[in-house]
């Protein structure tokens, strides 16, 4: 592969090469030293995997044209990853990025029934058992529609369906998406630069030319020789890196929860509502991510207090012209909503397969085997489980802070300041001195406390910008 795309013009092989790694697995290795920002690999235009390709080979292309509905971005860059792999003879560059393709892939979409209820009742439970009849259905789609029609260029017994689950996969791992000056977007597979693994001690450093239709590397920090090189996938919770790309960082600080809200057209003052939502930027059907370092955004207030007004508080609104997402509208709405997002959270927490307490006792034990699918699936319902649990008690905290009559939905720090251990309001308090964001009666609580607040205290520092580094 690499002396294919050396021919073709590629820039910064001879400095970087593929190497196994003990966590990672494979991935690209620094032969010399690297500046932040140095380009250090540039992938010619001519060697990507794109729509546009695809389209333009003489043999694919007018199957894919033929496709009606045409395919989708991602079905289209799938068939031509596996019509390429069919192929005997010709195609030799591309083959060889083939062939060094990983043959297998450990997204949830492969795993056992009882790895997947490892998570039961996360986002990521959901979602794979939602992709499993989609794939299923689009698999069908595909034959009937192109493969079928043209089985001179498509062997069935190359594109099965696991054939077909695996070239989804690979684009889903190792594709890099674009926006484009013009609005549009572009998805691409770049030869060797998709062999570089995910950290989320770097920045995003990986630069796409418009002019020139290139895809460019830079170093996301400083490499010394020996050093494997990383890009960054963003700030991503370990649901979708696992749904994605096969893998999970323990204690990740982006972990989330997205909490859909929803409310039926037919559901009283509806339209006068829809038109609050939307001047406060949301709309009837919101999906909102919780956060280790926002566990309660405001959206969520906001929406809810439009949701559970009533005639009166509507008129409230109306007459004061306040935006009614900023503060509570009346103590009985504040209160409705709080109380409502508490049994709605609890019922939530209650429909995990395994609760948070238990999950933790049992990776400690080494229940599940570090870095198998099972382990992978606990870390996904462990950080959605914390977000939830913090979300719950921001919520109590601010519910307690409304019925004491201090009318302070927003809190203080001194109304909230209880003991993030013990849960009692001390007299004195001491603030984690890294993210400030919790409050101890003393040295032994946050000690104590330590090992549940390690990743909420990382994500909050990090959000901040304070914390040592």
């Amino acid at each position: 592969m690499e002396s294919w795309l050396k021919l073709s013009g590629a820039v910064g092989l001879d400095d970087l090469e593929l190497a196994d790694f003990p966590v990672t697995g494979r991935g690209v290795r620094a032969l010399r030293r690297f500046k932040k920002g140095e380009r250090i690999l540039t992938i010619p235009r001519g060697v990507l995997w794109t729509v546009e390709h695809a389209f333009a080979d003489p043999l694919l292309g007018p199957a894919l044209r033929s496709a009606r509905p045409p395919l989708s971005v991602e079905d289209t860059l799938a068939t031509y990853i596996l019509f390429i792999r069919s192929r005997e003879s010709g195609y030799d560059g591309l083959r060889s990025h083939v062939a060094a393709l990983p043959t297998s892939y450990s997204s949830s979409i492969f795993f056992s029934k009882d790895e997947l209820e490892v998570c039961a009742g996360t986002s990521l439970y959901t979602i794979t058992k939602q992709l499993d009849r989609s794939i299923d259905d689009d698999y069908r789609a595909l034959v009937v529609g192109v493969l079928a029609q043209h089985r001179n260029l498509f062997p069935l017994d190359k594109f099965t369906i696991e054939d077909y689950k695996w070239a989804l996969c690979t684009v889903w791992s190792r594709a890099m998406d674009f926006a484009l000056p013009d609005g549009n977007s572009i998805r691409l597979l770049a030869p060797f630069a998709d062999m570089l693994n995910h950290s989320s001690e770097v920045k995003p450093c990986h630069v796409y030319d418009v002019s020139s239709g290139n895809l460019s590397v830079l170093a996301g920090k400083d490499y010394e020789a020996g050093d494997q090189a990383f890009i960054s996938y963003g700030p991503i919770p370990n649901s979708r890196l696992l749904r994605l790309y096969g893998f999970v960082v323990p204690d990740n600080p982006d972990d989330s929860y997205d909490l859909v809200l929803a409310t039926h057209p037919n559901a009283p003052f509806f339209e006068q509502k829809h038109k609050l939502w939307v001047s406060a930027g949301l709309d009837s059907t919101c999906t909102i991510p919780l956060t280790l370092s926002d566990p309660l955004p405001k959206n969520v207030l906001q929406y809810l207090r439009i949701q559970r007004s009533d005639e009166s508080d509507l008129a409230v609104i109306a007459f004061r012209q306040i935006n009614a997402t900023d503060e509570k509208i009346s103590d009985s709405n504040e209160v409705e909503v709080l109380r409502f997002l508490i049994e709605s959270f609890s019922h939530l927490l209650d429909s995990f397969g395994t609760q948070l307490e238990k999950l933790e006792e049992q990776l400690a034990e080494g229940v599940y085997s570090p870095g198998g699918n099972a382990w992978a699936a606990a870390h996904v319902s462990l950080g959605e489980q914390r977000v939830l649990k913090l979300a719950r008690k921001r919520a109590e905290d601010l519910l307690s802070v409304v019925e004491s009559g201090s009318g302070n939905v927003r809190g203080s720090l001194s109304a909230l300041a209880r003991c993030a251990n013990c849960e009692k309001v001390p007299a004195q308090y001491m603030l984690c001195g890294r993210c400030k964001a919790v409050a101890y009666c003393g040295r032994t609580c946050q000690v104590a406390h330590y090992k549940e607040h390690k990743a909420i205290c990382r994500a909050t520092a990090s959000k901040s910008g304070s914390g040592m580094k």
